[in-house]
């Protein structure tokens, strides 16, 4: 089984905790020998899901929506980027320099391409910008992707 992850980014450490739990369960019908999760890696339910699938014995696929990805995550972030990216089977490339929304999408059109089906850490709202989750969710409808939500009920994010 291939999965793809996409979700919002900075949630509350309440939230995250939550996310993560949710995520393991998810995790949990699937064989991890069977189990290739697709990432980009951002901070956040990205990085909660590779790190999940990498533990479960799975292997990981790497987007990488632009040559600058990396500058533009949080540099808090750098040390567990790099070392899940170093971790990846495979890395995927869009092509584009720039770290953009539209990169950002562009990753995400071949994240969803790769999965059999899309996990979304998603509260349902629409994205604050171009390429956000519900952008992601709706392109995976679009092309007829099956989409799994994964939020805590009664969950809100600022």
């Amino acid at each position: 089984m291939r999965l793809g992850i996409t979700g919002h980014r900075g949630l509350s450490a309440d939230v995250e905790r939550q996310v993560r739990s949710l995520l393991s369960a998810a995790l949990e019908a699937y064989d991890g020998s069977g189990l290739c999760g697709i990432s980009c890696i951002a901070d956040g339910p990205d990085a909660w899901f590779a790190e999940a699938v990498l533990a479960r014995g799975g292997r990981l696929e790497a987007v990488v929506p632009a040559e600058d990805y990396r500058a533009g995550l949080p540099a808090f972030h750098h040390v567990t980027y790099d070392a899940l990216l170093s971790r990846a089977a495979e890395v995927h490339r869009t092509g584009m320099r720039e770290s953009t929304e539209q990169a950002h999408m562009r990753g995400s059109e071949i994240l969803v391409g790769l999965s059999d089906r899309l996990l979304a850490v998603w509260d349902g709202q629409p994205a604050r910008g171009y390429g956000g989750t519900a952008d992601v969710v709706a392109h995976a409808r679009r092309t007829g992707v099956p989409v799994e939500v994964v939020w805590p009920e009664g969950a809100t994010r600022d």
